[in-house]
């Protein structure tokens, strides 16, 4: 037993040996590129040391120095960090055709989920498919409108829960409630079924996509020395694997109980998406097989739940410490909808401040601060630099939504700088891309900002907020924890007092 470590060992020294002498000839062969500027790389480990535990915020630092488009060596990956709108607006828009495909982390390289997740497939026939059955069937605005109620639905047990824990007096733990009610919106959106109990308890299903969301976080040295991926040293991929296969069987068992019932004639009344699928797939030779159904499933509910969640206990904690805000948003939500009241679909647009709000919490706390990497498919050409094939490119909203020569009081939270601008979520502003751009924009970026709107509206007009017993809000620690996404170091947990209408 004691000579497999050495064996591996052995194996994962020379192959990084011979990743790094292969390396050292691709360099050679690329003498004359013009990178952009950057922090000079240490021998092998490159610019790994100066990412610190937060990379979102060194590299804000770092382009303070060498400008709003850099280049530093991550191990042996090379990586370009763009952190101005302009910037973004090149990898996003200007050069999209060039720069669509994604930097595939090991960890996702599970179950083949790569091979599988319109996150990842590279722009293809197969993500082509993918992606118009998303915007034209899933989740357009006439499917969105069809599915309103079971939001309204979902929306009212979130008010039902934080009653309950009104009536004891018992703190509510905002991102909990809200990640609970994330994941039984999808899952009856998708398969017509709460995947989370009654009781108020998130149980096995949250801790497996919270498991997964963790791991895929997690700096991994099987991404930035390839040669290791096979060896998987942290065993992050192995974690990984066996999480999502248990979330690949839960699904497979309701696409094969729904497959049952759909075979008894006129029993099977359900109108979600996963009758959608099965429809597509009877219907025609696209690619909506039982697989194909299940990997996108997870893709719904890893990227559906933790960013919700987080961006409302963001939310939640700016307007606890802001009181002026919270008071102006009260008013809003007063005269609009009346004192009391839980949110209507309807009622958004009819709510600036609210909408502001949102938009000023995705400016300072981008769910995802690096969006999802990108790689470039050949040298790509930008403001006289060269990005060199098969780099990573890093797009820094958190950096560009902080950034002091484009907005005034970067740091401070202000919702009334949306009120006089036209600047919106949906990609064509490239000061806040919370959501992407381009092709490659989000496809629940309609679906996750509607249910934003409605949960907050709600936390706002229906109840007041106050701290546990002891703690001063201006004591809240509002220090973000860097993965995937940007959540809170700590959780916001206050007592909610009913307001009757």
């Amino acid at each position: 037993m004691e000579y497999l470590p050495s064996c591996m060992f052995f194996l994962s020294l020379l192959a990084l040996t011979l990743y790094f002498l292969l390396s050292r000839a691709k360099l050679i062969n690329n003498s004359n590129i013009k990178l952009p500027p950057g922090p000079t790389p240490l021998p092998f480990i490159g610019n790994l040391l100066q990412l610190g535990k937060k990379p979102h915020k060194s590299l804000a630092k770092l382009a303070e120095i060498y400008g709003p488009i850099m280049s530093l060596k991550l191990g042996q990956i090379t990586t370009i960090v763009v952190s101005s709108p302009k910037m973004a607006k090149e990898i996003l828009q200007t050069h999209d055709q060039f720069l669509s495909n994604k930097a595939i982390p090991n960890a996702v390289q599970i179950h083949d989920h790569h091979k599988y997740s319109m996150t990842f497939l590279p722009v293809s026939p197969l993500w082509r498919d993918l992606r118009k059955i998303g915007n034209s069937q899933l989740l357009s605005n006439k499917t969105l409108e069809e599915s309103k109620g079971i939001r309204s639905q979902k929306l009212q047990e979130f008010i039902n829960d934080i009653n309950q824990s009104c009536l004891i007096n018992e703190a509510v733990d905002i991102g909990n409630m809200a990640f609970k009610t994330s994941i039984n919106l999808l899952s009856n959106t998708i398969f017509s079924i709460d995947l989370v109990d009654s009781s108020g308890s998130v149980g096995d299903f949250k801790e497996l996509v919270v498991n997964i969301m963790e791991e895929c976080g997690k700096p991994n040295i099987a991404d930035l020395f390839p040669a290791l991926r096979m060896f998987d040293p942290q065993g992050i991929k192995g974690r990984t694997s066996v999480y999502a296969g248990k979330i690949l069987d839960i699904f497979e068992r309701l696409v094969d109980q729904r497959l049952k019932l759909r075979e008894v004639k006129g029993f099977d009344t359900n109108k979600d998406m996963l009758n959608t699928f099965l429809d597509i797939d009877q219907a025609t030779t696209q690619v909506m097989k039982k697989t194909q159904i299940q990997h996108l499933s997870l893709t719904l509910f890893v990227a559906g739940t933790d960013t919700i969640s987080s961006t409302l206990e963001w939310a939640m904690a700016e307007l606890l410490k802001n009181e002026k805000i919270m008071s102006k948003a009260k008013q809003e939500l007063e005269q609009i909808i009346g004192k009391g009241k839980t949110l209507g679909e309807s009622d958004i647009a009819k709510l600036p401040y609210l909408q502001a709000i949102i938009k000023e919490t995705f400016r300072l706390h981008p769910p995802v601060p690096f969006l999802v990497p990108r790689k470039a498919n050949t040298n790509v050409e930008i403001c006289g630099y060269t990005i060199p094939k098969d780099a990573h490119v890093w797009v820094n909203v958190w950096a560009i939504g902080r950034n002091s020569s484009f907005w005034e009081n970067a740091n401070l939270f202000s919702p009334e700088r949306f009120l006089r601008s036209e600047i919106d979520v949906k990609g064509h502003n490239f000061e806040l891309t919370p959501f992407g751009a381009g092709r490659r924009i989000c496809p629940g970026l309609t679906l996750g900002t509607r249910m934003l709107h409605l949960m907050l509206g709600s936390l706002i007009n229906c109840f007041n907020w106050k701290t546990e017993d002891g703690k001063k809000i201006e004591d809240m620690n509002m220090e973000d924890k860097f993965g995937i996404t940007l959540a809170k170091a700590q959780p916001v947990k206050v007592i909610a007092e009913k307001i009757y209408n």
